[in-house]
């Protein structure tokens, strides 16, 4: 027997521990390279890890729940002389690798020590001098050969495709752990399913669909603060039911994506001096025009809303006034002006609240932010998003208005200038032309980090998104 310890891997930047979701593999289950192993839910995102080896699966150190700190074991394999990470399926008529010796095996526990780590593609902090890309798999395909990285080599293992890979049966089918879960509670064998989700993702709908013949009604909306209210968020909505004969109190313990949001918003509460100005801004033409281009049958496919408005008109004050989409380094006494708007949403989902961002987002057209958008509320939804679209938010907005709010003052994200919270598009008395009409009003409402924006520039922001809403037709085309 050849041991092998998968370690648990950093899968972002500087994180420290994850927690078990779903073991895809059991005790005795023979595995293939960049097998789905198992869903760790980070401080950031719920992420797939793939098997660093081929072989047997000898131990599994910890059951779904349990919290694992980045670095300890996290599944022992018996790679029959296989060796090392990035190994195929040993070829019957090629000599086998000796067994690690116990010198090798205490240099890869002393190095790993050290702060050396599993490098998963995809995953982990990027090498300065190597690019490594991760492709989707698709349900029923055969993985493509992935470029392998020049890094350096690490006492933990480092997986990379290879040629051989190409003899792999299809991989599992793929599925979100809510889903996974759903399906395990009415006994639905989702390898049996045809997914109709993006890529053959196997959706709720279609477990619903194998339990019962039909979808089940449709429930409000999972990420509430992008869509509509939250029916299945861990602190809202509970059926009435559930609520009445249900224990008098319950604990909810702080990991993951909850205690990153508690540590984010403390910190920026006593680090940031907030401060905020706000204004109501007739959006009727911004209402139509949203209506409008929903009947342009180019645009069929995409899923427009104000937000798509508001996110355009939030980059192009950045344009304008630069100085909002910075941070302050408190450290090096500096305030950092960004060139370039990493735009996050503030989403609230079963996992609690998380901000993904859009890389680039000043770049983009009325087309592309529309897309940009539906493709971050659907991996949002699903818990999919990746670690990666979790870091680096310059500017955001918290859309407030699907739960029937008229305004709110948020937090500033932690390392960001200023936030846009954005009210209900409602019908209100208006005066035009001196004339009392009935218009769509919206309020917004702008926290800001007064270190490095002001006032002056806060309201000047704000004044400019307000006219970009009050005429989007004429400010797209400025722009």
């Amino acid at each position: 027997m050849s041991e092998e310890i998968f370690l648990l891997p950093d899968v972002g930047e500087g994180l420290t521990e994850a927690e078990i979701v779903t073991w895809k593999v059991k005790v005795g289950d023979v595995v293939t390279l960049n097998q789905p192993l198992v869903d760790i839910e980070t401080a950031k995102a719920t992420v797939e890890l793939p098997s660093p080896y081929a072989g047997t699966i000898v131990a599994l150190h910890g059951n779904v729940g349990d919290v694992l700190e980045v670095h300890k074991p996290l599944i022992t394999f018996d790679v029959g002389g296989a060796g090392g990470a990035g190994g195929a399926a040993p070829d019957p008529e090629a000599p086998s690798a000796p067994a690690p010796t116990k010198e090798a095996s205490d240099k890869q526990e002393a190095s790993v020590g050290e702060g050396r780590e599993a490098v998963l593609i995809g995953y982990g902090v990027a090498n300065e001098d190597a690019v490594v890309t991760r492709k989707h798999r698709r349900q029923g395909g055969t993985p493509a050969a992935a470029p392998v990285a020049a890094a350096p080599v690490a006492a933990a293992p480092v997986v990379v495709a290879t040629s051989s890979v190409a003899s792999l049966p299809s991989v599992a089918p793929r599925s979100t752990p809510p889903v996974r879960l759903y399906a395990k509670q009415h006994g639905v064998d989702i390898s049996l399913l045809t997914g109709t989700g993006r890529d053959g993702l196997i959706t709720r709908g279609d477990v619903e669909q194998a339990v019962g013949g039909e979808p089940s009604a449709p429930r409000a909306p999972r990420v509430s603060a992008i869509t509509g209210p939250n029916t299945t968020s861990r602190f809202v909505g509970r059926e009435l039911e559930s609520w009445a004969s249900g224990p008098k109190e319950e604990r909810i313990p702080v990991k993951g994506v909850l205690r990153s949001m508690a540590e984010a918003m403390v910190q920026s509460a006593f680090t940031q001096p907030r401060a905020a100005v706000w204004v109501r801004v007739d959006a009727t033409r911004t209402m139509d025009l949203v209506a409008s281009l929903k009947q342009q049958p180019n645009l069929a496919d995409l899923r427009l809303s104000p937000l798509t408005i508001i996110a355009l008109a939030v980059c192009d004050a950045a344009r304008h006034f630069p100085g909002v989409n910075s941070s302050f380094d408190a450290a090096a006494n500096e305030v950092i002006v960004r060139r370039s708007v990493n735009l996050g949403i503030a989403a609230n989902t079963p996992r609690g609240l998380i901000v993904p961002n859009i890389k680039g987002a000043d770049q983009l057209d009325l087309v592309g932010m529309a897309s940009a958008l539906q493709v971050l509320v659907d991996k949002a939804r699903e818990g999919t998003t990746t670690p990666n679209e979790m870091i680096g938010t310059t500017l955001s907005i918290t859309n407030v208005g699907p739960f029937g709010v008229d305004a709110a003052i948020p937090i500033l994200p932690p390392g960001t200038g200023a936030i846009l919270a954005v009210g209900q598009i409602a019908k209100a008395p208006w005066v035009v032309d001196d004339q009392v009409v009935v218009r769509q009003v919206v309020e917004l409402a702008m926290a800001f980090d007064h270190r490095q924006v002001d006032g002056a520039m806060a309201s000047a922001v704000l004044s400019h998104i307000g006219r970009f809403l009050h005429d989007p037709a004429a400010a797209i085309i400025a722009g």
